[in-house]
């Protein structure tokens, strides 16, 4: 066997780190290392591996490309929060606040090709020298170079590509959402207009919960109760939009969006993501 339990073992919250930025699922990356583990014991090659750690990403990775390959071959959307199973959700979402990865980037990673998002997560993510993701992808080194570009292209192409007219208060949105994480009644009245109003999915909400809330004290009174959703918070933009998306573990469930005007918040309205979002890179001041 070219490589130990030990070794192996050793390099497996590397490798676990490497396949859920890939694959977006702790579930799917721990499926990843152990079919990892798997051709590791049945390599035949005798001679001894100077580098562990090398070996097992370059075979980690291929087999995170094959799988996004094969969902792409499948034509499957990335799953929405919504039909992820509660385990498997709450164990991406440990994943985020553990290693402090980006939730706004997770969601973005979506866009990229199979090609794409292998090149940026082992060059940009973690580092991976070009020639050995040439080899991962079965290229050569200035094609591993154009996949890793492209996908820091269609991450962050549209970062300042529109000018929003009517744009909202950044500080003032920021202010409330940060309130609300809180629950900070007090500040969240303060924020609001008197006459503000909250519209929202019923599939959003609890059962009897009101659709449409108006008015500072009863929003913020109801937003209270909220206020964990709030934890899973990133700044995005949808449809030339600056919107707040509520991502658990990385994976959308609603958007949140914030009306201003005369530094109050006037209107906060929440829908179900959909599938067909097509999120881009926040604007400069909103917080992702």
């Amino acid at each position: 066997m070219p490589i130990t339990a030990e070794e192996f073992e050793s390099a497996r919250p590397y490798l676990l780190s490497v396949a859920h930025r890939m694959l977006g699922s702790v579930h799917d990356a721990q499926d990843a290392v152990q079919t990892t583990w798997l051709r590791t014991v049945t390599a035949r090659s005798s001679p001894r591996i100077e580098n562990p750690v090398a070996w097992l990403t370059t075979v980690t990775a291929r087999v995170c490309l094959d799988e996004l390959r094969a969902r792409r071959r499948r034509n499957e959307a990335p799953l929405l929060a919504g039909a992820i199973p509660a385990a498997e959700l709450a164990a991406d979402e440990a994943m985020l606040r553990t290693e402090d990865v980006s939730r706004a980037l997770m969601v973005l990673l979506r866009r990229l090709t199979p090609p794409q998002r292998v090149a940026y997560v082992l060059h940009d993510l973690f580092s991976v020298p070009f020639d050995r993701i040439a080899h991962v992808l079965g290229g050569t080194v200035s094609g591993a170079k154009k996949h890793a570009s492209r996908a820091r292209q269609r991450l962050d192409g549209a970062r300042y590509a529109t000018e929003w007219d009517s744009r909202p208060d950044p500080q003032v949105v920021e202010a409330f959402l940060a309130a609300a994480r809180t629950g900070d009644t007090r500040t969240m009245i303060r924020l609001l207009a008197p006459d503000s109003v909250r519209d929202a999915d019923a599939a959003l909400l609890p059962g009897g919960v009101r659709t449409l809330v108006t008015g500072a004290e009863d929003i913020a009174a109801e937003t209270v109760r909220f206020q964990d959703r709030l934890h899973a918070v990133c700044g995005l933009t949808l449809n030339n939009r600056p919107v707040h998306l509520i991502a658990p573990g990385g994976h959308p469930l609603a958007t949140i969006e914030i009306s201003t005007a005369d530094r109050k918040v006037t209107r906060i309205t929440l829908r179900s993501a959909r599938a067909t979002d097509e999120f881009t890179a926040a604007p400069p001041s909103t917080t992702s």
